[in-house]
């Protein structure tokens, strides 16, 4: 049992066996086989979410006029060239507080505390399609970000077993995942890895054929739990073995160097936009976090502390300079993916990407009234739109997400914390 859990470990998740008072057994099982299928290829769907740890300078982002008619701000002049491209959304959020803790929520809607008792965990809308879609590709989903910085680095993307996916950390370990293939003695040993695992997932799924059988009913929520990590294993090792010997796509520039965030940020974009260009992908995330230093835009002080300005307009025009260099580059990358042609469309006509923040108001601490904006999917764009945001016509930001998810393809009528679809 312990070569079984070493082995599948290294797949990435963790299968130790919950404890199960009703029936001490060393068992484990599920049953789920992951069905091939051909990728769509040009015209194919596509998601890209771009989150940042410490939210916007509202005041600074919204217009004062709803409609097309809406006014350039200070947030969005980086982005103006690109508004028939994109909606500016007010009033979208996902009604909980906890601060910088409740950043995490942006892409599930769900207090990581308060996951446990829910069917899909707190699962991020990323990984949600990439679990219905990421099986066409060579990667189910890209998840880009760092590990330093505050709160435990970046914590954008979330199974649905409850597992934070970590994050490629800067270009060059980006460039490698897309473009560099194993040599051929690797290749052979991932082939033979991946028998081995192959059989030993066979002998835990047969264990299990009679173990749910023999516990009670709180006992069989555990199970229900582990299968779902016992799914993600499945899932991976067949992607695993499916492309372990095609080659990846030729490289279109040599391989980048890390230097940090600030510097980084346009190459993450572009390579991003090759990921999806290459079908390599159809899901990616990004996470802009505490390891975006503004001293490399001639700030000397903290990002974090920057955010709990206390209304000192020092500390705000500091901030305005972070954030504009932020909106210039999500400008860039969505100018870069509407000038790729993508079958009869362009990249970001297939692709719908989310840019903003689970922080509405770093320095109050607040996770409402967040900056959203939308562009391309195919959406009817050029829009500043209010949403109710109390009262029982509340739009849940999940809302949103249960549209994007059924652009994709899922047939889904509800996530997170959503109260129907999007109008």
């Amino acid at each position: 049992m312990n070569r079984r859990r070493f082995v599948l470990q290294s797949l990435g998740a963790s299968l130790a066996l919950p404890g199960l008072p009703s029936l001490m057994a060393k068992s484990v099982g599920g049953n789920s086989a992951v069905q091939a299928a051909k990728g769509a290829g040009a015209g194919a769907r596509r998601f890209v979410a771009v989150g940042n740890l410490l939210g916007f300078q509202v005041d600074q982002l919204f217009p004062g006029t709803t409609g097309k008619a809406y006014e350039k701000t200070t947030l969005l002049e980086p982005l103006w060239e690109n508004r028939k491209h994109m909606t500016v959304y007010r009033g979208l959020d996902h009604g909980i507080k906890g601060g910088h803790f409740a950043v995490h929520s942006f892409l599930s809607g769900v207090l990581n505390s308060e996951a446990q008792n829910r069917p899909d965990g707190n699962v991020t809308i990323d990984q949600f399609i990439a679990d219905e879609v990421g099986f066409q590709t060579r990667f189910p989903s890209l998840t880009v970000g760092s590990e330093g910085g505050i709160h435990g680095g970046c914590q954008i993307a979330w199974t649905k077993s409850g597992v934070r996916v970590p994050p490629i950390e800067g270009p060059a370990e980006l460039f490698d995942r897309l473009f560099v293939s194993d040599t051929k003695e690797r290749q052979v040993r991932r082939i033979q890895e991946n028998r081995l695992q192959a059989s030993i997932l066979d002998t835990v799924l047969e264990d299990a054929n009679g173990l749910s059988k023999r516990v009670n009913r709180e006992d069989k929520e555990k199970l229900d739990e582990y299968f779902t990590s016992i799914r993600d294993v499945e899932k991976r090792l067949e992607l695993r073995q499916r492309w372990a010997s095609l080659p990846k796509p030729k490289a279109p520039f040599e391989k980048p160097a890390d230097k940090n965030t600030v510097e980084d940020l346009p190459m993450l974009y572009e390579l991003i936009a090759l990921a999806l260009q290459t079908d390599s992908t159809r899901v990616a995330t990004l996470e802009i976090g505490g390891s975006f230093l503004p001293q490399n835009l001639g700030i000397d002080k903290s990002y974090h502390g920057l955010s709990h300005h206390g209304n000192d307009k020092a500390a705000i025009a500091d901030l305005i300079t972070l954030e504009k260099y932020q909106t210039l580059h999500f400008g860039k990358f969505i100018s870069r993916l509407a000038k790729i042609q993508d079958g009869d469309q362009t990249l970001l006509d297939s692709t719908s990407v989310i840019f903003g923040s689970g922080m509405g108001n770093a320095n109050s601490h607040k996770n409402s009234d967040l900056p959203i904006i939308l562009a391309g999917g195919g959406y009817r764009h050029g829009e500043f739109r209010q949403v109710e945001s109390s009262g029982i016509n509340k739009v849940p930001l999940c809302n949103l997400f249960v549209d994007i998810a059924q652009r994709m393809g899922l047939e889904t009528d509800a996530f997170g914390n959503s109260t129907g679809t999007f109008a």
